[in-house]
């Protein structure tokens, strides 16, 4: 969300910039004509790009014209270059960051927007960078795809997705006669190797032995893997929580909804280890500090291998996010549970809408029962 609004657009008269955020702004000039401009910085170079007249482009489209230049910057496209192209057909390098500018809001991390770029860098511009979008065939997209499809099998169906993304919004935008053909092109390929598409987990009558050699040493890391694992909570979740998000005389964790995979608020009951685990961050608390696991930076994260490190420093083959699995096992073959608490006790959205619309409360309770029973699991012999 930018600084200015349309009012203050309107209303601004005193000579100079608004800034609106993320180099985007608002030039008063003395004799009352306003502008827009972007200002961009890579590499230690600056490079300012008008927008125009603030009469005629909007603040929303000025935000929208900003995200493109930063865009097309960050693919090493030059801004005036494209700009002075006439409305014709884009090539795949220019439509990917028109893609990303308008697909930006809707990521919930940098992280994901990187991982786009660099696999369309990698794999897809050295075929198709230069090519406009309506000229891309299916050869084309398979010979991309043939070079890493059984050597690289993930990574080449990602690069498969974002291509037909790519293409897809060209076809709707008009550039394009036809969708790309990707169901086809797929066919043309060799089969990929089958791979067990589950995380590698401990088996859960391991866990409470697991338990007290975790907590052998104390770190920020061993905490954030202990709180995992009690509240089968995604590590993502846990490494990105902060303090206010709790409330520990309830026993309660509420988690929003941009933070989830279903992007719907989730509440986590805690059980009364998980409650000691956030009363000893607190104590190691940092004034000033929102995250109850920082990572080595302190006021940022701990990275996503941070815990994983840890397991195979551990000796450990398990992933950390197999440690849901054992819990799903352990409450199907060791306890009363309903499926359903243990499927919402792991945020699962609910697949059919007819039994989602009667099922409307977050079975709280029935699910505070599970996680403290789950706990004494984890924690035998205490």
């Amino acid at each position: 969300m930018g600084k200015l609004s349309a009012t203050a657009v309107k209303a601004a008269t005193r000579p100079g910039k608004l800034g609106d955020g993320d180099g985007l702004y608002l030039v008063v000039k003395p004799s009352g004509s306003k502008s827009w401009m972007v200002r961009i910085q890579k590499h230690g170079n600056r490079r300012d790009f008008g927008l125009g007249s603030a009469s005629k482009v909007s603040l929303a489209i000025a935000r929208e014209r900003a995200r493109e230049i930063r865009t097309w910057v960050e693919l090493g496209l030059d801004p005036l270059f494209e700009r002075r192209k006439a409305q014709g057909i884009p090539t795949f390098r220019e439509a990917t960051a028109k893609v990303l500018a308008q697909h930006r809001s809707t990521w919930r991390n940098e992280k994901h927007e990187k991982q786009w770029i660099r696999t369309l860098e990698v794999y897809a511009f050295p075929h198709l960078g230069n090519v406009q979008v309506n000229d891309i065939t299916g050869p084309m997209i398979r010979n991309v795809l043939a070079e890493i499809w059984l050597s690289k099998p993930e990574t080449a169906r990602r690069v498969r997705q974002r291509i037909g993304t790519v293409l897809d919004w060209a076809y709707a935008s008009g550039y394009r006669d036809s969708e790309a053909p990707m169901r086809a092109i797929s066919k043309g390929l060799p089969r990929q190797p089958k791979k067990d598409g589950h995380y590698a987990a401990m088996p859960y009558s391991k866990v409470s032995a697991f338990i007290p050699r975790l907590r052998e040493r104390e770190s920020y890391s061993r905490l954030a893997l202990e709180f995992t694992i009690l509240t089968a909570a995604r590590s993502g979740e846990v490494r990105h929580a902060v303090f206010d998000e709790f409330d520990l005389e309830a026993r309660l964790w509420t988690i929003p909804e941009e933070r989830m995979k279903a992007r719907r608020e989730h509440v986590v009951p805690l059980c009364t280890r998980a409650v000691r685990i956030i009363e000893r961050c607190t104590e190691l608390r940092i004034p000033g500090l929102l995250l109850v696991f920082p990572g080595a930076r302190m006021r940022k994260p701990m990275s996503d291998m941070t815990l994983t490190k840890l397991l195979r420093d551990m000796k450990e083959t398990c992933t950390v996010h197999g440690f849901r699995s054992a819990f799903r096992d352990w409450a199907s073959e060791e306890t009363n549970h309903q499926s359903d608490v243990a499927e919402a006790a792991l945020a699962h959205a609910v697949k059919d809408k007819t039994e989602a619309a009667y099922r409307r409360g977050n079975l709280l309770e029935k699910r505070r029962l599970l996680m403290d029973d789950w706990a004494a699991h984890c924690c035998k012999g205490e």
